[in-house]
């Protein structure tokens, strides 16, 4: 089998559904039906599970304590979390993704949704658990660092400099899940001009990886690089990254509600400013972005 599920729900047969679905497609799956037991397996087992489905309404301790015990907890909170409601409302979306929510599913919703969501959220936990292995070697060197420049232009290129550049910091595997996000957005979105829309459309059709290959073998776009600039000082470090794109609207993606940003969209900057940094911020057109985190 491969990544393992815990799915929690009052419902006997939404748990028999969603674990069929879901072992059907190669994952493992544990289920609760409460939220005390779904707590109680994550206190004793939650290193070993990749993500969580959890349903929001549930007698006792519902689903909303659950994250927040989650979240509020050092050893689990990059542990991604899909909240399952059957309220559709802003605010109570809203209130999920501001607790730490990685996604909301509003039922009933398809075969298809489900995957997806699970998918992009087992992917998460993968790089996040990839960074946290790497972060623990050859550390000690790094905390001398006090500037550095470096340039790249490819996926590869940007998890190597991550790998490196989060070791400077408290907490590496933190730092590496945002500054990643951050690089992977000024390469796809800055540099090669591909917008949120292009990347849906392509990756349906299957064409996503193809398409990055053509245009980072481009005349018009192969030459483009990201500059990521690094710089310590006693209260923070400091990360600016800079692209040669046109920029884009950020000022949307970092005053706008959580509820917004329940599609893909923007997913890399909300994860970058909640998880990630004590501060973001961007600048003029949106090409250039500083991410900081205290030392305070």
């Amino acid at each position: 089998m491969g990544h393992r599920l815990l799915l929690v729900d009052d419902e006997p047969f939404n748990l028999e559904l969603m674990a069929e679905l879901l072992e059907d497609a190669g994952f493992e799956s544990v289920q609760a039906e409460t939220g005390e037991e779904a707590w109680a397996i994550l206190e004793k087992d939650g290193a070993n599970f990749a993500t969580v489905l959890l349903d929001k309404m549930m007698p006792g301790m519902d689903g909303f304590e659950v994250l927040k015990r989650i979240k509020s907890t050092p050893s689990l909170e990059f542990l991604p979390v899909i909240m399952q409601t059957a309220v559709g409302a802003a605010a109570s979306v809203q209130e999920g993704l501001s607790a730490g929510a990685f996604y909301y599913l509003t039922k009933p919703f398809s075969r298809e949704m489900l995957l997806a969501v699970v998918e992009a959220a087992v992917s998460h936990w993968d790089r996040h658990a990839y960074f946290k292995e790497l972060a623990t070697q050859q550390i000690e060197a790094l905390r001398n660092l006090n500037e550095a420049c470096f340039a790249l232009r490819t996926h590869k290129e940007a998890q190597q400099v991550t790998t490196l550049l989060a070791k400077t910091c408290p907490s590496p595997e933190k730092a590496a899940t945002g500054l990643f996000e951050l690089l992977v957005n000024a390469i796809e979105h800055g540099n090669l001009a591909l917008s949120f829309q292009e990347k849906t459309a392509l990756q349906a059709d299957g064409q996503w990886e193809h398409e990055l290959e053509r245009r980072l073998g481009s005349a018009e776009y192969g030459s483009r690089q990201v500059t990521v600039r690094f710089a310590r000082d006693p209260e923070s470090i400091r990360f600016v990254i800079e692209d040669e794109g046109s920029g884009f609207d950020w000022e949307h993606y970092l005053s706008a509600p959580g509820s917004s940003l329940i599609e893909t969209h923007g997913r890399g900057i909300l994860i970058a400013r909640r998880l990630s940094f004590d501060r973001l911020e961007y600048r003029g057109k949106g090409n250039v972005v500083e991410a900081q985190v205290s030392l305070r």
